[in-house]
């Protein structure tokens, strides 16, 4: 149950921007002090107590401001209206999702990969394609069509030659926004073009494997300044599916559609070989549905593993990345008796038979 957090008049609130050790940069609301719009803050011994945590995003009621020292204590946070875990980040309007037209080449398997997570969060979801300068106007008409049919209507743009950049940050005004998606297509190059102010490391593409190198090690906020914050997260190649088996369908726009429109024969059709499946079908996706099904099916088994560990079967993988499951040996009867517990063994043999 969700503690409630009261707020007084005059109350001084903020948003943490940062968190870095046992400190948090939190930006006001009001700026009470000239030239101060932000404070490093510490956290009340009461929260610790309590196990409230505090991370980026979190909306703050902040005390005992040192408006010399910069400095103040977070008393309490708001109830948040969102919360995603990894990264850890609160309050989250919508997720913008960037990858490369090019230089890396636009890979549909890895993209959908990426898709679906950001479905999963059920946020609002900007798709950006970086690097359009690259491509030609048929190659772009060509992807915006394969996209379209995905359910997405993606944004080309190219900060290189400022193509679009300014489109893009209309879509941000007044929302927090996180920003999403694989190594070396130029998340950084592009928080760099949105907030001249902010300047980011910018990582090279490593020619051996057409792959970015990371170049952001925690999450933080940045202003806009046409209003609203961005969230610049830790870089990842390949986000994990973290959804249940049934869910994973309504993730994809394609397979909603259909759901929509009908019904399937069985209420728990995982939409695979069930007769009168109305996902199944030839839709481009499919195959990556039918992969992404198999992951969450192998993390759903796992799951139920740990929670139940007297399960009789474990899964094998097998050659070729096929997996199949085999009967669970039972460990203490197969286990091989030290020679130290033989020897105490006879021993207490021994002197029952002297007794």
């Amino acid at each position: 149950m969700e503690r409630e957090a009261k707020v007084a008049t005059g109350d001084l609130l903020g948003t943490v921007v940062a968190v870095q050790a046992n400190f948090y940069q939190v930006q006001l609301d009001v700026v009470e002090a000239v030239s101060v719009t932000s404070l490093l803050c510490t956290r009340r011994t009461r929260l610790k107590k309590i196990g409230q945590q505090v991370i980026v995003g979190d909306r703050v009621v902040v005390e005992e401001p040192d408006w010399a020292g910069g400095r103040g204590a977070i008393a309490d946070v708001l109830p948040r209206q969102s919360q995603l875990d990894r990264p850890a980040i609160a309050n989250v309007n919508q997720i913008l999702l960037v990858f490369a037209a090019a230089d890396p080449p636009l890979e549909p398997y890895q993209l959908s990969h990426f898709l679906v997570k950001a479905e999963s969060t059920h946020l609002n979801l900007v798709l950006c394609l970086n690097k359009s300068d690259l491509i030609s106007t048929e190659q772009e008409m060509e992807i915006h069509t394969r996209i379209k049919n995905w359910g997405y209507e993606p944004n080309f743009i190219s900060v290189n030659k400022g193509i679009d950049v300014d489109k893009l940050s209309s879509l941000l005004k007044d929302r927090i926004t996180v920003v999403a998606g694989p190594s070396g297509v130029g998340k950084s190059s592009l928080i760099n073009s949105l907030i001249p102010s902010v300047r980011l490391r910018v990582g090279e593409i490593s020619g051996k494997l057409a792959k970015g190198r990371h170049t952001t090690r925690h999450v933080e906020l940045f202003e806009l300044p046409s209003g609203g914050l961005l969230a610049d997260t830790p870089g990842f190649n390949q986000p994990d599916l973290d959804c249940t088996p049934e869910e994973l369908a309504y993730y994809f726009p394609e397979a909603r559609t259909r759901l929509e429109a009908g019904s399937c024969r069985f209420s728990n059709c995982l939409h695979r070989d069930e007769p009168e499946c109305v996902v199944r079908g030839d839709w481009e996706r499919y195959p990556h549905y039918l992969n992404f099904l198999e992951e969450a099916i192998a993390r759903q088994t796992k799951l139920n593993q740990q929670a139940d560990p007297e399960s009789t079967v474990k899964r094998k993988t097998k050659s070729e990345g096929q997996s199949k499951y085999e009967p669970k040996l039972e460990s203490k009867k197969y286990r091989r008796v030290s020679r130290k517990t033989q020897q105490q063994s006879l021993q207490e043999l021994y002197q029952e038979s002297e007794e």
